[in-house]
């Protein structure tokens, strides 16, 4: 049976998913043996389905990165964590559930998760407000860290959001403000930080919960300062130039991985995270325990200083005199 969502360059693959699930029926309703003509359809479809995905184009990445299906920040809390308790407020009244944490038992390591989380569907993501936090959201989220940090728990985020909610109420609450204060707090924890972008990360929305030791990738996710509708409204004033937007502002795992900014970008199974989350579970399990073992052997200065080191390395540049020049320095 096809699929139910299906993103345009998926196309292709409809008609071979029907012959096959043709053949599944076929053979279901009588002793015909379709074994090897099953197989064949199926080598095929997995070929194709992996040639489509290995020359995806940054504007299809965004595509596969923002799929209703992909999986979500309590997705893969639930795949890895043999126990996991939610968290919620940020004591000053609110309970953001766009911006969800917790304590999870990996293993047998106690860890703080902290994500971003989406609906499924379109109650879902009014209820999640689309993965975009506010105010509130931030804070609950500076509160698990500092709450991590008391007690010694290592830190992972999980990055899936469009960017922080830009509506009138949340910049009334501090929204900027917000964002700041847990760019500046999060350099001086004494505990591990490593965080995953999973789906979309977008703007300071991303920045909030992504100031961490070890920045990670999914291979089809993407990271941008904007939307690439945004940067294209903006530079063109016409939306529809987004995927020459997406192109220039280097937004995925390759990219990013060549200018210093994430760490290590995880591979997907072809066809995307969404085609089988548990594979792509296993991936990053396996990416966080190791990552997570090295920066345990750190001493807590040295932690923090080669989280500062690394911040401080992004952003260089060559002037014309070959002469490197740091932005901000």
């Amino acid at each position: 049976m096809a699929r139910k969502y299906l993103l345009d360059f998926e196309k292709p693959l409809v008609e071979l998913e029907k012959q096959i699930e043709q053949i599944r029926e076929l053979a279901r309703d009588s002793e015909v043996d379709v074994s090897q003509q099953l197989l064949q359809l199926e080598t095929l479809a997995a070929r194709r389905r992996e040639e489509i995905f290995q020359a995806l184009t940054p504007a299809q990445k965004i595509q596969v990165a923002r799929h209703p299906h992909r999986p979500s920040t309590l997705d893969f809390i639930q795949m890895f964590c043999e126990e996991w308790i939610e968290l919620h407020g940020d004591r000053n009244g609110n309970d953001d559930q766009a911006l969800i944490g917790g304590i999870g038992l990996i293993g047998e390591r106690s860890v703080m998760l902290i994500g971003q989380q989406k609906g499924r569907d379109t109650k879902e993501n009014v209820a999640r407000n689309f993965g975009m936090a506010t105010p509130g959201g931030y804070r609950k989220a500076l509160r698990l860290m500092n709450h991590a940090d008391r007690f010694n728990l290592p830190i992972l985020t999980f990055i899936d959001t469009p960017g922080a909610y830009a509506g009138l109420l949340a910049e009334e609450q501090g929204q900027g403000e917000a964002i700041a204060v847990n760019l500046r707090e999060m350099f001086r924890l004494r505990v591990p930080v490593i965080a995953t972008v999973i789906g979309e990360g977008g703007s300071g929305g991303a920045l909030g919960i992504g100031v961490a030791d070890r920045l990670l990738m999914f291979e089809h996710s993407v990271y941008t300062v904007a939307s690439p509708e945004a940067c294209a409204s903006i530079l063109w004033r016409d939306a529809g130039k987004a995927p020459e937007a997406a192109a220039a502002l280097k937004i995925t795992g390759p990219d990013l991985l060549s200018l210093g900014v994430v760490d290590e970008v995880l591979p997907e199974p072809a066809g995307g995270n969404n085609w089988a989350p548990l594979k792509a579970g296993e991936v990053l399990r396996e990416a966080l325990e190791r990552h997570l073992g090295q920066l345990l052997r750190l001493s807590e200065d040295q932690l923090r200083e080669a989280r500062y080191k690394k911040f401080r390395s992004m952003g260089r540049v060559l002037d014309s005199n070959s002469s490197e020049i740091g932005i901000g320095s």
